[in-house]
């Protein structure tokens, strides 16, 4: 075996080390990647050639957990690990976008990245480290590629940036951030903050940035050193450079004439495709000669022709003119309608409006029950936001089934979700759940659903902090060309066409979230703090439409939202809450049609009681703290007769706690029996706590205090107990005699 060994040192001096050459070794690169603990192997396998037709990159990234890793089992009946969990999908969508735009444009060979976590210790975050070990992966092939990357997390804890912190240390960041980048260029960045100006995103960049630099030199001399930095040669695209120019000659002033038209979404693109049908025939008039076959293939490098035509029209429109698609200037945002409470049944709605893009976004407030367990290798956990996108394929226009949740659902209701849950109030007792379905798409739906989720928020009387918009930024720069443009509130085209996608979320007071691609080599920080400036300023923008129309959270929950309180109970009466077996809670729960839940945190019982109404919950309440009450001399209570004694009955006054009715409490009048008061067991009393007794704790209670004394009743008084005197001396018994040892008598016998 030819093992190799590469080490690479983070800046607090902690070191991460692939090795090569041990296992997988059939992939075309392998590579188990270790940082203390944990062990991640990274392998990546190509086709010789490419599926016939193919002219996208068909990339696909696996991100696997397995939870032996950890020393557990997998949940559920059969006790293997499953599809791919939300967090494995969101890790590897981290690691597509930052290796799918340096795969060369002309390669088109299925490509397969798989990342394993074979070893945890819950101390390091695997995630952080999944990029890297894919990269050397590439690295350690001949598969074609224009990298290396490597990915790194950057978190700001107590105004210093640390890299790849631990579990513990990012608990108390104020920004988690995954940067992806090159040794020259950063390509991907996603994260959350809390409310952060641009100024700190770029330093944590460029600190992300000189991090990875390292990682990258890393994977180059592994390359060398394995003889990989030759790639392997492939065609996989035939080219008709005369077809080319004549395609360009032919359409490109029909394409930019289109594109200054400023037409809606399904104009512009039938128009653009009229463009290129009308070369087709052309082509295929003057080409008669050609058989159905060799007219096909011709088609197909016209539409590909065709597409560089009509983006090279577009960039230039926007760079030379500063016209965009739909007639905008480069900071212009589309028009902005908003409307709450669309839907009387849930319990917060709105539809955000911008341009042609549109999500209706729903607010549902559910109880402790509601909570979602996210039980993964090394997150265990209950959730208390939840926001789920979806995106059906009528959105677009598109006539197609709708199937389950793609990776694309689970990554826009994610970032989403990042941009708005910082503003919850931790101590908000209600769990939940905001969903965006996105009604018409051309744009950033994933910013429209974190706009329209805020506003069904306030629109729900949740208190949040601060209300939350979202923008989507697109830049256009030609390769040796000094002169660029930073587009705000990107169309779909803009997007697809464009270097670049970037999204941010924030506050009046900063940013909470973003995500960010590049797909151009060389853009400066210069470029991106542009950006982030004209990000901000369009924000700002939104944020001011938005408030027209619901300016703060509504002060009352709407009727039919279930109502919560809360309390807290000494640790040592949880027992007594719950009852033998869940008895006591659960008939609290039948009597009161509340729901209840009690848990044990920080030292104390926290108890939440939920009902469709005040008087269900104060009922609930009540029972709640007559158990937990102490019981105090001179209180009256309500109580049960539980049992009937020939001295008197023991009344059940609080729950769990019974006390004795003597018999000579129970009237003024003398009884010889307690049954002769009319008191029979389940009958209900009120009684006085007359005295608890210091040594024994027992209760002693009084019924008669409460009933008015007859006139003329004379207490009787009780005969005085006579002085018993001085105890006489026990008389000395004296020796005891030998008892007689019958044994012996039995033995001589």
């Amino acid at each position: 075996m030819n093992v190799i060994t590469k080490t690479v040192e983070l800046p607090d001096g902690r070191t991460i080390s692939i090795e090569t050459g041990k296992l997988a070794k059939q992939a075309d690169g392998a590579v188990m990647l270790r940082m203390n603990n944990t062990m991640l192997l990274a392998t990546v396998c190509a086709a010789k050639d490419a599926v016939p037709g193919t002219d996208f990159m068909p990339l696909q990234v696996e991100y696997r957990e397995k939870y032996y890793a950890a020393g557990r089992f997998p949940g559920g009946f059969t006790k293997r690990e499953g599809k791919a969990n939300d967090d494995e999908i969101l890790t590897c969508r981290l690691v597509d976008r930052a290796l799918r735009p340096l795969f060369p444009s002309n390669y088109h060979a299925e490509v397969y990245v798989n990342v394993i976590l074979f070893s945890a210790d819950g101390v390091d975050m695997p995630d952080a480290l999944a990029g890297f070990a894919a990269s050397a992966a590439l690295a350690a092939s001949d598969i074609p590629f224009e990298g290396p990357i490597s990915e790194v997390r950057v978190a700001r804890i107590d105004g210093q940036f640390v890299i790849n912190p631990t579990w513990q240390q990012l608990e108390q960041a104020d920004m988690d951030l995954m940067v992806g980048a090159t040794e020259e260029n950063i390509m991907m960045v996603e994260g959350e903050m809390k409310e952060v100006s641009e100024q700190d995103l770029l330093a944590a960049l460029k600190t992300a940035h000189e991090a990875i630099k390292p990682m990258c030199r890393l994977q180059k001399e592994l390359s060398k050193e394995l003889g990989k930095d030759v790639k392997r040669e492939y065609c996989h695209e035939v080219n008709d450079e005369e077809l080319r120019e004549a395609v360009k000659v032919a359409c490109y002033q029909k394409a930019y004439d289109v594109t200054k038209q400023a037409l809606e979404k399904h104009a512009r693109a039938e128009a653009f495709e009229a463009i290129r049908e009308n070369y087709k025939e052309e082509y295929a008039a003057a080409h008669a000669d050609m058989t159905p076959e060799e007219l096909e293939e011709k088609n197909g490098l016209i539409d590909r022709y065709y597409h560089d035509v009509e983006r090279d029209a577009m960039r230039r429109c926007v760079l030379d003119e500063g016209i965009r698609l739909d007639g905008r200037k480069t900071t212009d945002i589309r028009p902005i309608w908003c409307e709450v409470s669309p839907l009387p049944g849930p319990h917060g709605s709105a539809i955000f409006t911008r341009g042609e893009t549109q999500s209706l976004a729903t607010c549902t407030l559910g109880t402790k029950t509601d909570e979602k367990l996210v039980d993964d290798v090394l997150v265990r956990e209950y959730q208390r936001f939840l926001l789920h996108y979806n995106f059906p394929p009528f959105s677009t226009g598109e006539a197609k089934a709708q199937r389950g949740v793609g990776r694309r659902e689970i990554g826009h209701g994610h970032l989403a979700w990042r941009g708005l849950k910082g503003q919850i109030p931790e101590d908000y007792p209600y769990v939940i759940r905001v969903v965006s379905d996105i009604l018409e798409s051309n744009g950033s739906s994933s910013m429209a659903s974190t706009c329209a989720g805020c506003l069904a928020l306030m629109d729900a009387g949740v208190p949040i902090k601060n209300a939350v918009s979202g923008i989507a930024m697109g830049l256009i720069k030609n390769p040796g060309e000094d002169k660029y443009a930073v587009l705000s509130d990107i169309l779909g085209d803009e997007d697809h066409l464009g270097d670049m996608d970037f999204k941010t979320t924030g506050t009046v007071n900063g940013l909470t979230a973003t995500q960010m691609d590049i797909k151009c080599d060389g853009l400066s920080y210069e470029i991106l703090e542009k950006a982030l400036m004209q990000a901000k300023a369009g924000r700002e923008h939104i944020l001011g439409e938005m408030m027209k129309t619901i300016d703060k959270p509504r002060a009352e929950l709407k009727p039919h939202v279930p109502r919560i309180e809360q309390m807290t109970i000494p640790k040592e009466f949880i027992g007594a809450v719950i009852g033998p077996g869940g008895k006591i809670i659960q008939g609290m729960q039948e009597e009161t049609g509340a729901t209840i839940t009690i848990d044990e945190e920080d030292g104390v019982g926290k108890i939440q009681v939920s009902g469709p109404n005040k008087e269900t919950i104060d009922a609930a309440m009540a029972k709640i703290k007559a158990i937990v009450a102490i019981p105090e001399v001179g209180e009256v209570y309500e109580g049960t007769v539980r049992s009937i004694m020939p001295y008197g009955c023991f009344v059940e006054f609080m729950p769990g706690k019974d006390g004795l009715l003597h018999i000579s409490e129970i009237d003024w009048k003398r009884l010889e029996t307690v049954e002769e008061a009319g008191i029979k067991e389940g009958d209900k009393l009120k009684v006085k706590l007359l005295e608890i007794d210091p040594k024994t704790g027992k209760f002693k209670l009084s019924r008669r205090v409460l009933i008015e004394k007859p006139e003329g009743y004379v207490e009787r008084e009780r005969r005085p107990r006579p002085e018993r005197g001085e105890r006489r001396p026990r008389p000395e018994r004296g020796e005891r005699r030998p008892r007689p040892d019958h044994n012996a008598e039995n033995e001589a016998e």
